[in-house]
């Protein structure tokens, strides 16, 4: 354990709650100390004390470029010499939009909030005044921030701390959030049955990521389309994760599917606190001021998170995703074959950028299954692999990330690594 990073955890928890300002960073469920970390470049974080790794969490996503990219570092710094925030509208803001809606198969229209947890709990009240219904089908395991509503059954860290129910939000608040496991269709047939006259929404994550990583069946995405379109609610796409990783274009274009709405989260700013959501021009045209549903946010457009945003973008669209992905698979793969010649059960899915290491008898296809793990073989494998320099999510519900920055020395380090494990 870093003896800086232990210092600073010490401080911390006399000033902020369990010392950290996000549940999961404590690392509490992989029997760990946080580490603190003083500075990130390419593929690579470099803790307080010094010593580097080779990263896998990547801010939990959205470093898809990896960390400081000159061109996105710049854009930042020319942005900042222009002043940190404006509450007026800048110039960037609309170049911003339109590359997101250019990318964007489904989207006509976009609002730029703050975060992820902004853009879904904005969408859920978009689809709320627009149906004037009032009931949302969420998935079990799926995590779509911490707005009340969705506090229900949800992965990520409230998963990791086996948080029960939702202390702090009012009965009232989750009545109306309804549950199906996720790649279950006939659940969803059965709550629009149920409820179908008062369904506003069902949100999801195309690619399920706050659970490990859980890919959607063969036609569960084209069922919920089907299943909302037919009663006259709306599809909302989580795309926090999977926008501008699973493809440039979304998951929505990956798998060919038009969500009503879609939400974005940070990787939109190039990593600085930003999100959107947007859909068809129909049903952003209620968003005031040209509507009647309020939404509103005074760093909504922040300078410096537009300009990083554009200039991430930019980028991104010029890349090879299909490489990226060929050299996530590949390593997956050779992670995978290298924990199974130990005689563990392992599974390592893998789409796009993303791949999850579940200790498994059996695929995972939902929440129920990702419980299921080993979860101690997971911690074993979370704290040998951080003290040979990988760094990973800690947290057998987490999702792991490969950025354009990650060389083949990277890959082979972490493969390494992996060879030295003992359970």
């Amino acid at each position: 354990m870093s003896d800086r990073s232990s210092e600073l955890f010490a401080r911390a928890c006399a000033c902020i709650p369990g010392g950290v300002n996000s549940p999961v960073r404590a690392c509490h469920n992989v029997d760990s100390e946080p580490l603190f970390i003083r500075e990130a470049h390419g593929s690579h974080i470099v803790d307080a004390d010094g010593r580097d790794y080779v990263d896998f969490v990547l801010s939990w996503g959205p470093m898809l470029l990896g960390h400081d990219e000159p061109t996105v570092t710049r854009a930042i710094r020319e942005a900042a010499a222009r002043g940190t925030s404006y509450g007026a509208p800048c110039a960037a803001e609309v170049e911003l939009a339109e590359a997101v809606i250019d990318a964007m198969p489904s989207l006509e229209s976009t609002r730029m909030v703050n975060s992820g947890t902004e853009a879904t709990m904005s969408a859920l009240r978009l689809a709320r005044g627009i149906t004037k219904r009032n009931k949302v089908l969420k998935f079990i395991g799926c995590y779509h921030g911490h707005a009340d509503p969705f506090l229900a059954a949800a992965g990520s860290g409230v998963a990791t701390f086996s948080i029960p129910g939702t202390p702090g939000v009012p009965e009232a608040v989750v009545r109306d959030t309804l549950l199906a496991p996720y790649n279950d269709l006939e659940a969803v047939k059965a709550a629009f049955e149920a409820h179908g006259d008062d369904i506003a929404a069902v949100i999801v994550e195309p690619v399920a990521a706050n659970m490990g990583l859980v890919l959607p069946k063969e036609g569960f995405l084209e069922g919920l389309r089907d299943c909302t379109r037919n009663h006259g609610a709306l599809l909302i796409f989580d795309e926090v994760i999977t926008g501008f990783r699973a493809a440039f274009g979304g998951a929505q274009a990956r798998f060919g599917i038009d969500p009503d709405l879609t939400t974005f989260g940070k990787v939109i700013g190039g990593g600085l606190p930003v999100g959107a959501f947007g859909g068809k021009t129909t049903y952003m045209d209620h968003v005031a001021p040209k509507g009647e549903v309020y939404q509103a946010g005074t760093l909504s457009g922040n300078p410096l998170a537009m300009a990083a945003g554009l200039a991430t973008l930019r980028l991104l669209k010029m890349k090879d995703y299909d490489a990226l992905e060929a050299k996530t698979r590949a390593f997956a793969t050779q992670m995978r074959d290298i924990l199974a010649s130990q005689g563990v059960p392992v599974h390592v899915p893998t789409i796009a950028s993303m791949f999850c290491i579940f200790f498994s008898e059996n695929p995972v296809m939902n929440f129920a299954d990702a419980q299921a793990c080993d979860h101690d073989l997971f911690t074993s494998f979370y704290k040998q692999m951080r003290e040979q320099g990988i760094f990973m999510a800690p947290s057998g519900f987490e999702t792991g990330m490969v950025s354009f920055a990650h060389c083949d020395n990277d890959f082979e380090k972490a493969l390494d690594a992996a060879r030295k494990v003992r359970f």
